[in-house]
């Protein structure tokens, strides 16, 4: 048996996470997940590869996603504070071209004043567009999906006992441990409290490769790649700067994935949307044999 311990939606690519209790998983991932952005002026995206400063904006979202806030590590104490913008969410605006690792989709640009508040912060020149509610995109993978302004697919998983064996063998490179949140999961598995009897698959490190189908909640999802990690795992999350060489360098030694680069964690497409909650227990429904 295997339970959530932690859920995490990303409202805008790259910057920080927020942390749910419950949340509903919609077609494109967590309610809220990358439905936002931050492009270059000629609509080019902007990710911690590059822009590692966006580590440290920290979003929240109204409910009816009508409102979002954007701020800095230093500024969450509330209104009038330099480093706090509001942001009224608009679906009408005109639409304009956006570039996400080379491929155009369409988004919304949300005015002037997160514009410059974005720009002043990374000091470049940026926007921020919504995805729009005729976006369209279709994921690849063993099953296909769609997701908003995500890398690839919907939702990304992880377990702790992944965790728990790359932290070991960093230790034997005299590494110190990273925590979970430089891999970016939504949803984070571990075993369950109570042991409830029956095959403990939480506990076997990478077990999340071997999925195929499952259901959390009220929801079900379907495995459709491994999660090939990139330079935004160096990215110290409450730094906003690289951190080093790790977890790369030890990932490296036992992670490479045959088609390229390294490997950990596995991405799912939605099946069936649903509430999904912190202690949901997850029940695997197909299992397969790991990628190599």
């Amino acid at each position: 048996m295997a339970t959530v311990v932690d859920l995490i939606t990303y409202p805008v690519k790259g910057c920080a996470g927020t942390p749910v209790d419950s949340t509903h998983l919609t077609p494109a991932g967590l309610a809220h997940d990358r439905a936002f952005m931050v492009v270059s002026v000629d609509g080019a995206y902007r990710t911690q590869r590059r822009d590692p400063r966006l580590a440290l904006v920290r979003p929240s979202v109204s409910a009816d996603g009508s409102r979002l806030t954007l701020a800095t590590a230093e500024a969450e104490g509330g209104d009038g504070v330099a480093g706090v913008v509001h942001v009224d969410v608009t679906t009408s605006a005109p639409r304009r071209d956006v570039d996400l690792f080379g491929v155009t989709y369409r988004g919304i640009d949300q005015g002037e004043e997160a514009a410059s508040w974005l720009s002043d912060f990374l000091g470049a020149p940026s926007r921020l567009v919504r995805v729009p509610p005729e976006h369209d995109r279709r994921t690849d993978g063993l099953t296909p999906g769609t997701s908003g302004y995500a890398d690839s697919s919907a939702v990304h998983l992880l377990s702790r006992a992944s965790l728990a064996r790359l932290h070991t063998r960093m230790a034997e490179r005299g590494a110190p441990p990273l925590p979970m949140d430089r891999f970016r999961p939504n949803i984070v598995v571990d075993s369950h409290p109570e042991g409830r009897g029956g095959e403990d698959w939480a506990a076997d490190p990478h077990a999340e490769d071997r999925i195929r189908r499952m259901t959390i909640g009220a929801a079900e999802l379907g495995y459709a790649k491994l999660a090939v990690r990139c330079a935004v795992t160096l990215v110290d999350q409450e730094a906003g700067a690289r951190g080093g060489p790790e977890p790369l360098r030890t990932l490296a030694g036992y992670r490479r994935f045959s088609a390229g680069g390294v490997v950990f964690g596995a991405k799912f497409s939605v099946v069936r949307p649903g509430k999904l909650s912190v202690g949901d227990e997850v029940t695997v429904e197909e299992w397969g044999d790991a990628e190599r």
